[in-house]
Parts: C-alpha cells; structure tokens; sequence
C-alpha cells in the first residue's frame, strides 16, 4: 500500500464550520483515513500547540487545509508557518478564499468595530469603556498579551502563498468528500484554481426553468426580501423577485440553500474567470431588472449594496483597493 498523504489543518480567524464539514463526512471519513493520516489539526480538534507545528520540518505535511480569513498578527504568523511546512496548501472555505462575512469589517474602522462589540450593544455590561490591548500587566508582576488586531482582513492568499481554494460557508460535506478523493488520487486542477464542479448553482438548481421543458426566462419586475412573503417552492426565485446569486456562485454545495427556500448569497465563490465576485453579482442582477422602477425597488430594499453584493468576497475584490 502507498504511503498515506499527511494532512494537516489549521483555523484562523474563523468559526470551525469548515472544519465541522470534514466531520460531516461520517463513516466515509473513516474510509478516507485509509488512505490520510491526520499531521495536525489544531486549535479545534487535537491536543497540539503551535509550537509543535513549529517544530516539524518543512514539507511534512503533503496537503493543509487553512480556514478562516486574516485579521489578527497571530493569524499572518500561523499562516506562513504552515506555508513552509505543507507541500500542498488549501483555502479551505469562503472565509479564507475570499474573505467571508467577516470581510465587511473592512468596511468600518476599528474603533467603530470596538465600540460596537466592547460597548453599544444592548447586553454588554462596560461602563468604562474597556477595550481589548496588546498588553495588559496585572498586579504589577503578570504580563499579559493578546494578538494585535490589524486594520483590514485579508484573505488568505493576500498573505502567504496558496495552491488551491474552496469555497462555501461551509463547503458542502460531498464536496469536501470529492476534493479530499481528488488529492487522493492526484486529480487536481491547475495551481491557483478553485477544487470545484465546475458549475453554478442555477446549473444544479431544480427551479432553473432552463432545466424546465416549455419555461422561459423574464426579466425581474419586482424586488423583494424574504421577509416580505414566502417563495413558491417550485419556482426560480429570480423570477419571483427574489435576488438570489445562483447564476453567478460555484454550485459544489448542489444549491443546498434553495432545496429550504432560501436564496444563494453567495458563498460558493466565483465562477472559473472571474477575478470580482461583486462587481459581477452587481452586473449580473443588474442586467435582469426589467426597468429603473425595479432598480429603485432594489436600492430600497437592500440599501448598502456593498455589503450585500460582498457579503462574502469584500477583501477579494476591487472596491477595498479604493478605500
């Protein structure tokens, strides 16, 4: 039998729903650690310290798997770390890939970020207005330290080298389960591209009327949010008005938020080609709103556009360049 393939994973600024897809994997997982051997899993799984991945010699672990974006000094240190010492590394997940939700902070500086998490929030209990520091000495002998926040989050290839990317939040178990046979069997695409299907999330979607004999495509004549009704079932919700990013999204999830009634926003990343997933969701809806009354309805209803369009790929994207 041949060696088996060393993986190795490490979460960053993220919230190990990436990680938890592997797990998901069930009793194929068990099959696949046949053919893997576990090198290092941390801070979520195993009993291991950074320092141990410090310590092994580079190239040990043949693939990595990094989820999570970057925000934190700690996180551009662990990321190079694990750079040197994997053959292989992986955005693992939208977070790392294109920056994920957490992304849109980049948008506000970090004083409007601190006082909103450490003090204007109806259950925060801080009349003195305590903010997290570098370094804090207590009791005049412990000194204390926590990572430096920094000034924007980065994705993770703004940061260190990366191989390949997966999107999703969080990537789709069956998909995790077709990467990690394509790192199996060394089926991979070329250096830089996204693990993925191939295909959109219209593409796999059951309420495609292209997938429909006799249903046409329209144009959208209205806009609306989920909470202004409930979608019919069987029905493209782009043609229900809608907005729903599935013609422009990778579909390696099998379009799992409309099977329950929900539009795709988007966390698939982007199609093979295109650099912005942003600015092409905003040309993509944009070229489907049948006149400027649908447009004015599409700025009322979601009003910082922004965030909407990047709710996942801010960092990725252009408009971060011109901030």
């Amino acid at each position: 039998m041949a060696e088996k393939i060393k993986l190795g994973f490490l979460l960053l600024g993220g919230c190990a729903g990436c990680e938890m897809s592997v797990v998901d994997l069930s009793e194929k997982l068990v099959d696949t650690l046949e053919h893997v051997e576990i090198a290092f899993w941390a801070p979520t799984v195993a009993d291991v310290k950074y320092d141990d991945l410090e310590n092994m010699e580079d190239n040990a672990i043949d693939v990595a798997f990094i989820d999570g974006m970057i925000r934190l000094d700690e996180h551009v240190h662990m990321a190079k770390i694990m750079r040197k010492k994997a053959k292989i590394l992986i955005a693992y997940g939208v977070c790392s890939a294109l920056g994920g939700t957490a992304g849109l902070g980049s948008l506000h500086d970090k004083e409007e970020l601190f006082e909103k998490a450490f003090k204007n929030t109806p259950t925060t209990d801080n009349p003195d207005g305590v903010y997290p520091q570098p370094e804090c000495l207590v009791d005049g002998k412990y000194d204390l330290t926590l990572p430096k926040y920094q000034d924007k989050v980065r994705l993770l290839g703004q940061v260190v080298d990366v191989d390949y990317n997966i999107g999703g939040c969080p990537p789709h178990y069956s998909h995790v389960e077709a990467a990690i046979t394509a790192l199996v069997t060394g089926q991979l695409p070329p250096k830089g591209s996204y693990i993925t299907n191939g295909k959109a999330v219209c593409d796999v979607c059951e309420r495609n009327p292209v997938n429909k004999e006799g249903d046409n495509r329209t144009m959208m004549y209205r806009v609306l949010r989920t909470v202004d009704g409930v979608p019919e079932n069987d029905t493209c919700l782009l043609l229900q008005g809608y907005v729903c990013f599935g013609p422009m999204t990778q579909g390696d999830c099998g379009a799992s938020c409309l099977h329950v009634n929900t539009p795709c926003r988007g966390c698939g990343g982007p199609l093979p080609g295109v650099e912005d997933y942003g600015a092409q969701a905003i040309s993509s809806i944009g070229s489907i709103l049948k006149d400027e009354t649908v447009t004015a309805q599409l700025k009322e209803k979601y009003p910082n556009l922004s965030k909407f369009f990047y709710r996942y790929s801010l960092p990725s994207g252009i408009l971060p360049k011109k901030m």
